[in-house]
């Protein structure tokens, strides 16, 4: 995979997966949906405060993350993250109870829509800052090839951050000690209200990587097939021990920057374009028409969702706030590293 050339895949796949992977995938994005559909409801009832960014559109992505890597690799993100943090394996409830500040959230209520994190998932979380992130990810990888572990790093950014200097530096570095990091742009179209076409003359994304000589190439993120594709191939050229991989991954919200943005700075026809290759359905479709399971197994997983869904609300809105005192707690940790020696 060396060289300087952006690869574009085609988006016709003809490997087979097994019914097992296809009702993964179906279960993860139904999961995200359904979560986020209940946040944006639970958002205008003010159960949920402050700035909330949906991952409804992006759910692919979600999914062939969960099939592309192992629980072992580390995972940074931006703050539309929700999505990503089910993925790992964080709980609907824990999230939810995060997005309403209670104490049984993931961060103990003080991270919120922004903020999630789970050691145990290897899950370092949405940050708040646009490309704060991206040296945060190849910093991580660094630990890893330090440790001598197979792991990778996935560090995904929006394609806003992709203007961020710090990714320049971050690229140099990590192609430079050859770093086990997976750069992903989620390239959804829009900067908070700005296109790609006007902030930036490189339109192609994934030629940025070029200038580094890092393996790149663009993805089809709305399907979870190719993402989970491009998720291996990645993941094997990082994992021999050949450095960075880089992939702009071509998806779109369907919903505004955040809960406040009415998005007006697109038109229905765009919208309406994207939403005819929604990912849910069409892997919904794809499993009917196929006959990969029936519909009937697909109702078990909607019906078993909607209840997870309704339980995360439940428990959310039972739980307790944070004590004034715990304002204090969590703020330093203190770790002796087998490494560090006087």
């Amino acid at each position: 995979m060396a060289g300087t050339a952006t690869k574009k895949k085609s988006t016709t796949r003809k490997k087979k997966y097994s019914k097992e992977i296809y009702l993964k995938w179906y279960e993860v994005m139904r999961r995200v949906r359904r979560f986020e559909e209940e946040t944006l409801r639970a958002y205008s009832q003010q159960k949920i405060r402050g700035f909330c960014h949906v991952y409804i559109g992006q759910e692919a992505i979600a999914a062939g993350l969960v099939t592309g890597i192992t629980q072992e690799d580390k995972v940074v993100t931006a703050y539309r993250q929700h999505g990503v943090a089910l993925s790992r394996g964080l709980s609907s409830r824990s999230c939810m109870a995060e997005l309403f500040g209670k104490v049984t959230g993931c961060v103990n209520g003080k991270g919120g829509s922004m903020h999630f994190f789970s050691k145990e998932h290897n899950y370092f979380g949405g940050n708040g800052i646009v490309g704060a992130q991206i040296p945060i990810g190849t910093g991580i990888a660094l630990a890893e090839q330090y440790r001598g572990s197979k792991n990778l790093c996935v560090t995904m950014f929006g394609d806003g951050a992709a203007r961020q200097g710090s990714l320049h530096e971050s690229f140099n570095m990590a192609m430079t000690w050859k770093l086990p990091v997976l750069y992903i742009c989620e390239n959804n179209q829009y900067a908070m209200g700005t296109s790609v076409e006007r902030t930036s003359n490189v339109q192609d994304l994934a030629t940025l990587g070029s200038a580094y000589h890092m393996p790149s190439e663009q993805v089809d993120g709305m399907s979870p097939e190719a993402v989970h594709e491009a998720f291996e191939r990645a993941s094997k050229h990082i994992r021999a021990g050949k450095g960075p991989y880089y992939l702009e991954i071509k998806t779109y919200r369907y919903r505004g920057h955040s809960v406040s943005d009415p998005a007006k700075y697109r038109t229905k026809e765009e919208l309406e374009s994207y939403k005819q290759r929604d990912p849910v359905l069409m892997t919904e479709q794809k499993i009917l028409n196929e006959k990969i399971a029936t519909e009937a197994e697909i109702e078990d997983i909607k019906m078993a969702i909607e209840d997870e869904i309704k339980d995360a609300v439940e428990f959310a809105e039972a739980s307790d706030w944070p004590l004034p005192s715990d304002l204090y707690e969590d703020n330093y940790v203190q770790k002796d590293y087998p490494f560090i020696t006087d």
